[in-house]
């Protein structure tokens, strides 16, 4: 497995958020995490990048255990996190933003920024302009491409459809579900549940913190409690 996570908790001061999260995540897979606003899939990612503290159990990457590394450090072992709100420097150019996702894989950067110029026509056309003049999708591809510049293994994709238009949320799918020829796998945190499943070999669903339910992405567009509680009818 590239990921295998047993028993994380995590907490927020005395408030509790997650509990006991079992999850696992293999190579060139591509896992979705739904569950409704509040329910702790953002925390979740924060965990695994090393930007949240666990308070219990065990965290390995590609047998690795890495609860007590730092966030730097996993980024140089294969993770990467693309956030909600894409985050992106919006003073500086898009190659530079770019950029700043190789400083732990300073080698071979150009042949990286040919890479997503490749996946993401657009950005290589408006490399020279600030971030902030992108739009929202553009910008989230900017963010997917920045994670993506560090080479890794396992990329935690946080809301990639949030406020984008249907063909915009498609297009950005397509690209992560391509990731796949170049070995990387991706877990997906995604409101749009349906399309986050359709593109998903396995998903896990939550609720106020806990793994309520999990199965293949087709098991779970067809189950009629998920239809009704985040699909729609």
């Amino acid at each position: 497995m590239v990921l295998t996570v047993e028993g994380l908790s995590s907490a927020y001061g005395r408030i509790a958020v997650l509990h006991d999260i079992r999850l696992t995540v293999a190579p060139r897979e591509i896992v979705a995490l739904i569950g409704a606003n509040g329910a702790g899939k953002t925390t979740l990612l924060r965990c695994l990048s090393g930007v949240q503290p666990i308070t219990a159990g065990r965290l390995e990457f590609d047998g690795t255990a890495i609860a007590g590394l730092g966030p730097h450090k996993r980024v140089s072992l294969g993770i990467a996190q693309s956030p909600e709100g894409r985050q992106v420097f919006g003073p500086l150019s898009v190659e530079d933003n770019l950029r700043l996702g190789a400083f732990r894989r300073r080698d071979g950067a150009a042949a990286r920024l040919d890479r997503i110029y490749a996946m993401f026509p657009v950005l290589a056309e408006k490399r020279r302009i600030p971030a902030a003049s992108l739009s929202g999708g553009q910008q989230q591809m900017l963010a997917i491409g920045r994670a993506l510049m560090s080479e890794p293994r396992l990329l935690l994709l946080d809301e990639p459809s949030l406020g984008l238009a249907p063909l915009l949320v498609d297009q950005i799918l397509a690209a992560v579900t391509a990731l796949r020829q170049d070995g990387v796998a991706v877990l997906l945190v995604e409101q749009n549940a349906a399309a986050a499943l359709a593109v998903a070999d396995r998903g896990y669903v939550l609720e106020t913190g806990r793994v309520v339910q999990e199965g293949t992405g087709r098991a779970l567009l067809a189950d009629p409690r998920l239809r009704d509680a985040y699909l729609g009818h």
